[in-house]
């Protein structure tokens, strides 16, 4: 106990006295280890955990919990929408041994799950939060998520689990402010740099720019929901950020290699597919096969233009590929990947 420079009597580690005496009253070692705490907090008997985990899991999918207040599913926090659901989803889900996957699978192939994200504007009135979940509500991906999501359009994302942190692309002298000691960002190479966004490097308040774009929060102190924001500079990092100039020429490539005789209509129909799940409809078509047309000129003028394309990022280029072609498409790939649609689940 005490301050930092005048320190008290000595305090062991343990648990609230309250807690303490709940769990030992029924454990039959009376210990005291992280593994008598976990049998504890998966007993059969004891809902919270379980509900507690469920209501994160439904937040994560739906945007919201079925108790709203994920950060207080207590006495104090918003009682839940469906109780029944929430209480069936628990159950099941400590009967299943815990399986994450069987929840989401059950989750995701529900009715709920899978219908319109057109907004009721019948029951605006009634229900204008959506808490009964009359239609899907859409809902812009995690930070995290979003660059996941161009570097699978794309074809190159890094599905490894475990082991290091990645270090994305990242400006110049982001961390120049840092002191003790002085430190200097380096970009990984090869498959790192292309890891999923839950391992990127976190420098605390210097978190990633990209992910503090995406409303990321800085780890300063715990967040059980974060904001999600729609702004023009995320617009503004999607076309920008060489980590996604570089998924689009990825995307590019890649459409370009698989469909090198198809006219571009049916290339822009699998790039679509690739990136939103979907064929482009008539007035795309021709809003992007203009621009693809007024790029291949615009490159076919300036080729040194579309090296400069070529070279942001460190994937490598495909030799047989027409740079000025690869330009003009990479600019195509740069739109959809800079849609809402892209980055945004309905």
């Amino acid at each position: 106990r005490g301050a930092y420079d005048a320190p008290g009597e000595q305090v062991d580690r343990r648990l609230p006295q309250e807690l303490a005496s709940d769990w030992l009253s029924k454990s039959k070692t009376k210990r005291r280890d992280r593994r008598e705490l976990a049998q504890w907090l998966t007993a059969p008997d004891n809902p919270l955990v379980s509900r507690v985990a469920v209501n994160r899991f439904w937040q994560a999918i739906f945007g919201v919990g079925i108790v709203a207040t994920s950060e207080d599913v207590g006495m104090q926090g918003e009682s839940p929408s469906h109780p029944k659901l929430l209480d069936y989803l628990a159950r099941d889900f400590v009967e299943s041994g815990w399986n994450v996957k069987a929840l989401l699978k059950q989750i995701v192939m529900s009715a709920t799950y899978r219908q319109s994200s057109q907004r009721r504007l019948d029951l605006e009135e009634i229900d204008p939060d959506n808490r009964m979940l009359a239609y899907f509500p859409p809902r812009r991906l995690e930070a995290e998520f979003v660059r996941d999501q161009a570097l699978h359009a794309a074809g190159i994302l890094n599905r490894d689990i475990g082991g290091p942190s990645a270090h994305p692309y990242q400006p110049a002298n982001y961390y120049e402010s840092l002191n003790f000691p002085m430190r200097e960002y380096q970009a990984d190479d090869g498959e790192l740099q292309y890891r999923r966004g839950v391992y990127t490097h976190w420098q605390r308040t210097f978190l990633h720019p990209m992910m503090a774009n995406f409303d990321a929060p800085s780890r300063e102190e715990c967040t059980a929901e974060r904001t999600v924001s729609n702004t023009p500079q995320q617009a503004l990092t999607l076309l920008n950020d060489p980590t996604f100039v570089e998924a689009a020429r990825s995307l590019a490539g890649r459409t370009l290699q698989d469909f090198s005789t198809a006219p571009f209509e049916q290339q822009l129909e699998a790039a679509f597919m690739r990136v939103l799940s979907r064929a482009p409809e008539t007035a795309e078509v021709s809003a992007l096969a203009n621009l693809h047309a007024a790029q291949l000129e615009s490159y076919a003028n300036s080729p040194a233009a579309a090296e400069q394309l070529a070279a942001v990022g460190n994937l490598p280029v495909d030799a047989d590929l027409d740079p000025v072609q690869l330009a003009a498409w990479t600019q195509v790939a740069r739109v959809l990947l800079n849609l809402n649609e892209a980055i945004v689940r309905y």
